[in-house]
């Protein structure tokens, strides 16, 4: 497959998990991918394995939670890897905890890494891409947006996504730039093996549980939001926008 040859494709939160899997999806189907996570280093086994697939990658240090962190690296990529087509918000973190223990720390820092990082990455994005009158930003937000017990914050930050996605699509549709978001259910990543461990469990009994409460019956892999993110990116996905597609089997 190859459609994204040509495009260059900026994915944040990319180390590992879902982000990665994103990435290496993207770049399977021909994109540049500029690999965005907190430090270049960080960032670097996910390009290696795009690398070695024959993929185009290149690996970008930023805090996506710093604006003029982020200004600077969409400019870098921009000049770097010829263009901006593409842009995946995946960036994210839980501080998870029960509303009434749940500290200020715990609920701003969520807040801005989750939510605040989609405004700075889309606003330094779209300079480029009303310009030329072209571009795709895909979000992810959360099953969690519709209500998690012990994710006050996290739950809020993954609504706003959903806000802001309807939003962006109004504004930017007239520059032919969709807007669209991802809110995926539990998918065993090292995000939800870490939640296991806070909460005595192991990954194993954490995703047993999770997948007798789905309709499918089991849990998602991060190459299955991949292919949805893929999907919203590409011209098949060309009239859509504005839209949060569920990645939950089924799980209400």
């Amino acid at each position: 497959m190859s459609r994204f040859t040509g495009k260059v494709a900026v994915v944040t939160g990319a180390a590992q998990g879902i982000g990665a899997a994103i990435a290496a999806r993207l770049a399977e189907e021909g994109a540049a991918v500029a690999v965005v996570d907190l430090t270049a280093e960080r960032a670097q086994a996910t390009v290696d394995a795009i690398i070695a697939k024959g993929g185009l990658a290149r690996a970008y240090g930023c805090d996506v939670a710093v604006k003029p962190e982020v200004e600077a690296v969409f400019e870098r990529v921009a000049a770097e890897l010829n263009g901006l087509h593409i842009l995946v918000n995946n960036a994210g973190i839980t501080r998870d905890n029960l509303f009434f223990k749940m500290s200020a720390e715990d609920w701003s820092s969520v807040l801005t890494v989750n939510l605040t990082s989609a405004f700075n990455c889309s606003q330094a994005a779209q300079k480029v891409m009303v310009a030329q009158r072209y571009g795709k930003i895909v979000s992810l937000s959360s099953r969690s947006a519709l209500g998690n017990r012990g994710q006050a914050n996290y739950a809020a930050a993954k609504a706003g996504i959903q806000g802001l996605t309807a939003t962006l699509a109004i504004e930017l549709g007239p520059y032919n730039i969709n807007v669209n978001a991802v809110a995926p259910g539990y998918i065993a990543t090292p995000m939800t093996a870490a939640t296991a461990e806070r909460v005595g469990s192991s990954a194993e009994e954490h995703q047993k549980a999770a997948a007798e409460r789905t309709p499918l019956r089991r849990v998602g892999t991060p190459e299955e939001v991949a292919s949805v993110v893929a999907f919203l990116a590409s011209e098949d996905a060309s009239y859509v926008s504005g839209q949060t597609i569920y990645i939950n089997g089924g799980a209400r």
